[in-house]
């Protein structure tokens, strides 16, 4: 199973639209995908029609150890499944923060779930906080959505400092292993000059000797499209509220190269074995 932290700790540069769109495109490609939402807005939840009322489990209750994983969860579509939050996980953080090896609470608890999906994919809040250090320490993978913009890069050095902490002090197998850019305006020079510049960072010395020097930076660019915008008002993916769309055919192309990324990976792996 791969398990992938969709992360940044600016708010609106479309993590959670990747999150969910990304998971949906996999689920199509039949693989079996788990969304773990992991921010007290909901957003993923909402986005794939889901509405925790407080009827039924969430990820706090998971996270606060009154329910399992298999509890919280839902099936909302043909192989892909979601863990709700709502607004209860906002006091998570303070609840967690006297708990000794609070940086575990969610890894342990997916230990202990024995639900055979391919992918975990987890949509994390726009902070640094213990959720977020949670998901550094139970996945495997960060992926990291970028929109091509000044701001929207500042405080990225904060960002992969945390996760090269918690990858080297928490959890030895976390690689930044991919970089996705998001709200991409073709037409601007701006868009342009900002993806080289990131793209160079990545791919260059820069990232030869830090932990993300496996991260790739992916072709696929997630254009600016109002559909994608408009999906999660009515709770369906962009597959299922506009399959024609612009936003759909970058979302699956990104999922092409998610999957050819295991492919390559695992020939690396194999090559490295007979050596």
């Amino acid at each position: 199973m791969r398990s992938i932290a969709v992360i940044n700790q600016k708010g609106g540069v479309g993590k959670t639209t990747t999150a969910v769109n990304l998971s949906a495109a996999l689920a199509d490609q039949g693989k079996r995908v788990c969304v773990l939402d992991l921010d007290p807005q909901a957003h993923a939840s909402l986005h794939l029609g889901v509405t925790a009322t407080g009827q039924s489990p969430t990820i706090y209750d998971v996270l606060c150890g009154s329910a399992t994983m298999a509890d919280a969860r839902i099936d909302v579509h043909s192989n892909l499944s979601v863990v709700p939050s709502n607004i209860d996980l906002a006091a998570a953080e303070m609840e967690l923060a006297g708990e000794v090896g609070r940086e575990l609470i969610l890894r342990d608890a997916l230990d202990a779930d024995n639900e055979p999906f391919d992918y975990l994919i987890l949509d994390c809040p726009p902070s640094l906080g213990v959720l977020t250090i949670n998901a550094l320490v139970a996945v495997e993978e960060v992926f990291l959505p970028l929109q091509p913009h000044f701001l929207a890069l500042h405080g990225l050095s904060k960002l992969l400092k945390t996760v090269e902490v918690v990858s080297k002090r928490l959890n030895n197998r976390l690689r930044l292993s991919g970089v996705i850019l998001c709200m991409y305006d073709s037409t601007t020079r701006l868009a342009a000059e900002v993806s080289s510049d990131v793209e160079a960072f990545f791919n260059g010395d820069g990232a030869s000797k830090g932990f993300h020097r496996t991260a790739k930076f992916f072709d696929s660019r997630i254009r600016r499209n109002i559909r994608l915008a408009e999906a999660p008002s009515f709770g369906k993916s962009i597959f299922e509220y506009a399959p024609d769309s612009n936003g759909a055919a970058d979302y699956r192309s990104l999922a092409e190269e998610v999957l050819a990324q295991r492919t390559q990976d695992s020939g690396k792996t194999a090559v490295a074995e007979a050596a």
